[in-house]
Formats: structure tokens, C-alpha cells, sequence
């Protein structure tokens, strides 16, 4: 909104909670919701918002996706999981992290974790785990803006505090830095990875003994995030570029795990249609998405270094 205004667009927020709001320039009106606007086709939003269409599609483009089998074919289940030492379980469909746990081995962990994905979604998939770091690319107008890693949550030992104590203290900052967008929950998933690092919530953590609290990276799940756009590889970009031209879709936000920033390998694991913009900055990404719906308004510049990519 603060970007539209800048350049003379007019610009009326119709529901601030929902993140809902109108630019207006001329006889050109377009409603968002966030990054999602209505230039996103109800197609292109579907693809992303299912993960099964998701990975089809951009696999049968050439894109390397994880391994996954759907939840509910038992005897697909058990060979998937024999045949991989940790999966991830996440609901078909969901966003912001929510209902996936990752790093799961053994069948009755895998259903344990199945059951906590169907309380968000009853489609239910569950993937081979990729190795690397959480990578967040966001593409606008079928060109990288920006990318960052995303680090799970973790805490810090003092010696004093137990993990239940420097939990809630993370909680605290994290939602202060973020006016409440990050929260770490502490809930089964919570405790489970405690319990993996050979702890519980009311174990004094010893000093400077650090302790990852959650596996997902998610910004909305305590994750912190940090840019990155200036190492990404040239593969890493011209596949981010690919997969959006795959899904049809002019703002998508891809979820990659990669060994390296600055390496070649990779596997896409998620589309996000509505991805947060403001986490990027200093990255231009406001002003690219405003770019994609008034073109009119860009900068010379700007359509000047346009002509010369394409």
C-alpha cells in the first residue's frame, strides 16, 4: 500500500485483518489479499495450494521434488517408509507450517504424525526428507526478487533456565520482532524434538548449550530468516524462474532445501501463492509487485534493465 501511494496509486484497504485492500489508477482497478492478487489465476492458486498437484507439475517439468506417497495407501505407506530412514508428514493442503513434522522414522511415529496432520487437513502426504538448508525464493513476474534461508527456532542454555522457560523467553522476542507473525508453539511437535536432543521442557538447559525446538523453518513457528539473494546460484534462480512458468502463476513464493546456497543441487517441496513480501526487505519485492500490476508506473530505469534481461 505504502509503495502504490508512493508512485500516485490510489490505494483502499477494505479489510485490514484479512490483509485485503484495492489499488486504483486510472480506469485499472485490482484487488489483493497480500501478495495474492487477482492476477493470480483460481487455477494457479489450486496447484499451489495442494502440495500432490504441486510436486506432479513441476516434476513433469523437469523440477527435482521429493519422493511422497499419500497417506491413506497402507501398503505404499510401509514400503515408502522402509525404504527411507526419516520422511516428512504434512498435511495436502495448509500453509505456515502448520500440522508437518519432520524427521520422522518407524511406523508408529509416522502414523502418530499422520494423525496431527489430519486435524488441519484429512488428505494427509508423507515425503522422502531432503538434506540441506530451508531455502525461500520468491518470484515476481516470473523473475527472482529475492532469497533467503530459513533456521529453525532454537534456544540458548544459561545454565539457570529450563527449556519450558527459554522456550517462552523465544516466544516472547520472536513475536515482539514480528508484532505477532512468529510464535513458537509449544505443542507435541515441540516436545518431540526436545526429546530427540535427549531432553525435556523442564531440563535446565547447561550454558551456551544450543537447542533447535522445532524442525520447521517456518517464519509463522518461531523460524528466522535471513537473505541470501546475492550468493543464489545461477541454476537455483533459472529453476525458481521455470517453476513459476510451470504453475502459470505471476507471484509465488518456493519452498527448496538445498546442501548449499551457492551449489547447484536442490528439490522444491512447496508453492506458496500468498508469500510474505515485507520479509525480504531490503530485497525490492514491494516494488516488483507493484511493477507486475501498473506497469505504467515503473521507473525507466526499471524498464530499461527489463528490456535488457528478456
Amino acid at each position: 500500500v505504502d509503495e502504490a501511494r508512493r508512485r500516485g496509486i490510489v490505494a483502499e484497504v477494505l479489510d485490514a485483518p484479512f490483509g485485503l485492500f484495492r489499488l486504483r489508477l486510472g480506469a485499472r482497478s485490482i484487488r489483493c489479499r497480500e501478495s495474492l492478487s487477482e492476477l493470480t489465476s483460481a487455477v494457479a492458486m489450486s496447484l499451489c495450494d495442494d502440495k500432490r498437484a504441486t510436486r506432479r507439475v513441476l516434476a513433469r517439468g523437469g523440477v527435482h521434488t521429493p519422493e511422497q506417497v499419500d497417506a491413506s495407501d497402507a501398503d505404499a505407506l510401509a514400503d515408502f517408509v522402509a525404504r527411507h530412514e526419516r520422511v516428512v508428514v504434512k498435511p495436502a493442503r495448509g500453509e505456515q507450517g502448520r500440522g508437518i513434522t519432520v524427521g520422522v522414522s518407524g511406523m508408529d511415529a509416522v502414523r502418530e504424525a499422520i494423525e496431527v496432520a489430519r486435524a488441519h487437513c484429512d488428505d494427509v502426504v508423507v515425503e522422502q526428507m531432503a538434506p540441506g538448508m530451508d531455502m525461500r525464493i520468491v518470484v515476481i513476474d516470473h523473475h527472482v526478487v529475492a532469497a533467503a534461508t530459513r533456521r529453525p527456532p532454537q534456544v540458548v542454555g544459561d545454565g539457570r533456565s529450563d527449556v519450558r522457560a527459554l522456550i517462552e523467553r523465544l516466544d516472547r522476542r520472536r513475536a515482539s520482532a514480528t508484532q505477532g507473525e512468529s510464535r513458537v508453539t509449544l505443542d507435541a511437535e515441540t516436545e518431540r524434538c526436545v526429546a530427540e536432543a535427549g531432553h525435556t521442557l523442564d531440563t535446565v538447559l547447561p550454558a551456551d548449550e544450543v537447542l533447535v525446538v522445532r524442525r520447521t523453518a517456518n517464519l509463522h513457528t518461531g523460524g528466522t530468516i535471513h537473505d541470501v539473494t546475492d550468493r543464489l546460484h545461477p541454476t537455483l534462480r533459472e529453476v525458481a524462474e521455470r517453476a513459476s512458468k510451470l504453475l502459470d502463476i505471476p507471484v509465488v513464493g518456493l519452498d527448496l532445501m538445498v546442501p548449499a546456497v551457492d551449489g547447484e543441487d536442490y528439490v522444491v517441496i512447496e508453492a506458496n501463492e500468498r508469500p510474505g513480501l515485507a520479509n525480504h526487505e531490503p530485497q525490492p519485492t514491494a516494488e516488483r509487485f507493484v511493477d507486475l500490476l501498473f506497469p505504467q508506473t515503473r521507473q525507466p530505469e526499471r524498464k530499461k534493465e527489463d528490456t535488457r534481461s528478456r
